[in-house]
């Protein structure tokens, strides 16, 4: 009892002597911390982190025409190459986004962006199409890990202020990095050097090249991860008050300079939210049926009252966004290729034909031009695609950087109404545009739809509580990269037998997306959360 005593009055002067406030919110617990250079780092590796996942995604559209020999490849197995990254995210972003929230953010991206580089590094030397595929769907399978766990880990080490503005400078870095892809394929694709590997049958080849130069990122990001804390709030709804205060400690310390111990936070007001975990229950964690019950339990929320209504609208917006940009995008050398074709065909100087009548009337002549027994093996690439490419993501760039300086201004709502409309109109107007420049200007607003991804991710984040924030992320991308394999494959089915259709279905559906976007629950403004007393869970711990 003595002892006891003795202790709570050493505490309580502990307490004094280090100037302790009383218990305060995490929200001002970010405030305290201030903004600063670990922030600035922060945002640089989330940037370059997301960047990984184009790399890995669309990069492959520059390897398909120059491996095609190497690999004995056909025009399906293309194909195949072409989604079968986005497969591996698809089936593992639930798994990943649950272990997110049972484990920890840090604690599956880390592993996650090591065994991704791996995986790029072993299809480097791959021999045929089975063995690169097997490893380049591993590849997809172990970035999702990461890529929709990014945007939670981010999003908690800043307050709501600066939270959005975060995500929206991480996407920046991410627009600049895309923009260096075609400069770096063609770059190093360009030139005809070979390294003969006799041991394993191979010859390496440029190409091989840029797919471990397109994985390097993975392994840049797994690295900052030692110098990289877990997630504050994440540790908080743990209930590990003491080492959450320490990470703050140590954030507050890197961007002031100053001692952590002089940041006076004893103690951290936190909503008493259960996180499922297989640590939770007595029952054998290493059960199959465990695990299986634990990802029901983790995710049934996500779909159950209110929060049904805001993961059908997240999902809704991001298959759409993704069923425009990515199914219209890797058709965006062809068609206009196809125009070009189409202009220097007709005589005189008025041309007059709309962007689908261009695609329907060169149809037989590039069939002529490309067949199955004219393919070539010549290491050759386009200079015409790396310079729409190239025009695009400068364009995604600068769209991503008006979007951070913006959205705190104008709010997410009036960012969402006016990309997607206004993409949606594009949509719809290129249809009737019988001006090539004007046709093609049309196209390129159409794929900046894109640019409403992270807008929704971050709208997602606001709407969903710490354990379920990671899981609802990545099923909200789940269903976009579902919306972008259907898109590029309808559009591969229909582009020639019915080109219209495939732009009024992308104009419609966005300017759909548009209207939907009102119905977000509090898009306006996030209010500030109260927390019923009984809900709150404080607890003190000596300043150290």
């Amino acid at each position: 009892m003595t002892t006891s005593v003795s202790e709570s009055v050493e505490s309580i002067q502990n307490q004094i002597e280090e100037k302790c406030d009383e218990p305060i919110e995490f929200e001002d617990a970010l405030t305290r911390v201030t903004f600063g250079k670990f922030n600035y780092f922060l945002i640089f590796m989330c940037g370059v982190n997301l960047t990984t996942v184009i790399l890995e995604t669309l990069g492959i559209s520059f390897v398909n025409p120059v491996a095609q020999c190497d690999l004995e490849l056909t025009n399906r197995d293309k194909g195949v190459l072409s989604a079968i990254v986005v497969v591996g995210i698809i089936l593992s972003s639930h798994f990943w986004g649950f272990l997110a929230d049972t484990i920890g953010r840090r604690a599956v991206m880390m592993p996650t962006l090591f065994a991704a580089f791996l995986s790029t590094l072993l299809s480097s030397f791959s021999s045929n199409f089975w063995v690169f595929s097997v490893l380049r769907f591993l590849t997809g399978f172990f970035i999702s890990g990461s890529s929709a766990t990014i945007y939670a880990y981010l999003g908690e080490f800043h307050n709501t202020k600066n939270r959005t503005r975060a995500i929206m400078a991480s996407s920046t870095i991410f627009g600049l990095f895309s923009v260096m892809m075609p400069a770096l394929a063609w770059s190093i694709m360009s030139k005809t050097w070979t390294l003969d590997f006799s041991i394993i049958g191979i010859t390496y080849k440029p190409w091989r090249l840029f797919l471990v130069v397109c994985g390097l990122p993975n392994l840049f990001c797994a690295i900052s991860f030692f110098w990289l804390p877990e997630s504050p709030k994440f540790i908080l709804a743990q209930g590990h008050q003491t080492e959450t205060i320490n990470i703050l400690r140590q954030i507050y310390s890197i961007n002031t300079g100053k001692s952590g111990k002089t940041l006076s936070i004893c103690a951290i007001i936190h909503e008493d939210e259960s996180l499922s975990s297989p640590k939770d229950s007595g029952q054998d964690p290493k059960s199959a049926l465990r695990v299986l019950r634990s990802i029901y339990y983790q995710t049934a929320p996500i779909f159950m009252g209110d929060n049904l209504r805001k993961i059908l609208i997240s999902c809704t917006l991001q298959f759409w966004a993704l069923f425009t940009d990515s199914g219209m995008y890797m058709f965006f050398p062809d068609i206009l290729n196809r125009v070009a074709l189409h202009h220097r065909g007709q005589s005189g100087n008025n041309y007059t034909a709309t962007i689908c009548q261009a695609v329907a009337e060169t149809r037989i002549d590039i069939k002529d031009i490309v067949t199955e027994n004219n393919t070539s093996c010549e290491l050759h690439l386009d200079n015409t695609a790396f310079e729409h490419t190239l025009a695009v993501e400068l364009l995604y760039a600068i769209g991503f950087a008006l979007v951070g300086i913006l959205i705190n201004k104008v709010g997410k709502l009036a960012i969402l109404i006016f990309v997607f409309m206004g993409c949606g109109i594009c949509g719809i107007a290129i249809i009737f545009t019988t001006i090539p420049t004007l046709s093609t200007y049309l196209y390129v607003i159409i794929l900046l739809c894109g640019l409403t991804m992270n807008v929704v991710n971050a709208v997602t984040i606001d709407l969903f509580p710490t354990h379920l924030r990671a899981m609802s992320v990545s099923i909200s991308l789940m269903v976009g990269r579902l919306g972008s394999v259907f898109g590029s494959n309808l559009v591969a089915a229909i582009l020639d037998y019915n080109c219209e259709a495939t732009f009024l279905i992308s104009g419609i559906s966005l300017i759909l997306c548009g209207i939907l976007s009102i119905f977000i629950p509090n898009i306006q403004g996030r209010p500030n959360r109260r927390v019923p007393e009984n809900k709150l869970s404080i607890s003190s711990v000596e300043c150290q």
